[in-house]
C-alpha cells in the first residue's frame, strides 16, 4: 500500500468539455471535481488545485478537500482517482465558471467518472 501524498498542490488541465463534464461533481456541496490520479490521498485531506480550463490560459486556484476515492481495485468505474470538494470563495468561483462552460449539459444522463 502506498503512503498518502503529502504534497497537496495538484496542477490540472482539462482541455475539452467532454472531460470537464465527466470530471465535474455537481452533487457535492459547493461543487467538486474528479481528478484521475494513482497517488494515494486520505479522505478529508486538504488539497490545492491549480485548474486550467479549456483554452483559458489563467489557472483557477481552488482550495479543497478529498471527499471521494476510486481505488485501482474498483471494477465499476472508468478511472482511478479522487474527488475534490471545492472550498471557500475561490472554489465557488470555480464552480460557477465550470457550470457556465457546461450550461445545458448538467442534466444529461451521460456517464461520468463518478456516477
Amino acid at each position: 500500500m502506498t503512503e498518502p501524498t503529502r504534497s497537496s498542490i495538484l496542477p490540472i488541465h482539462i482541455k475539452d468539455k467532454k472531460t470537464l463534464y465527466a470530471s465535474y461533481m455537481p452533487f457535492v456541496i459547493n461543487g467538486g471535481l474528479f481528478i484521475a490520479t494513482s497517488k494515494a490521498f486520505d479522505i478529508g485531506q486538504e488539497v490545492f488545485v491549480l485548474l486550467k480550463l479549456l483554452e483559458d490560459p489563467t489557472p483557477l486556484p481552488i482550495p479543497g478537500k478529498v471527499v471521494w476515492k476510486t481505488p485501482s481495485s474498483s471494477e465499476n468505474y472508468q478511472a482511478v482517482g479522487i474527488g475534490i470538494q471545492f472550498m471557500d470563495q475561490d472554489g465557488l468561483l470555480a464552480r460557477d465558471k465550470i457550470e457556465t462552460y457546461l450550461a445545458g449539459a448538467l442534466g444529461s444522463e451521460r456517464p461520468t467518472y463518478t456516477m
